[in-house]
């Protein structure tokens, strides 16, 4: 799995956060998605499939 992020679309709702707060932070300034691990090892795999599906704007894409 690979994670790519959409910053400009990223509307700083934490959802990501919420779901896999291993991969996923964001920056104390504004709130914007961090990736922590843009290849998560297959345990995170469910975490992130939901935070990429919670993501109000889909700024989170995922390549299996």
């Amino acid at each position: 799995m690979k994670i790519t992020v959409d910053e400009g679309l990223c509307c700083a709702s934490g959802m990501c956060v919420v779901r896999a707060d291993q991969v996923f932070d964001q920056r104390e300034e504004d709130g914007i998605v961090l990736v922590l691990d843009d290849a998560p090892p297959p345990e995170h795999h469910d975490a992130v499939r939901e935070a990429a599906a919670a993501c109000p704007t889909g700024a989170i894409s995922l390549t299996e």
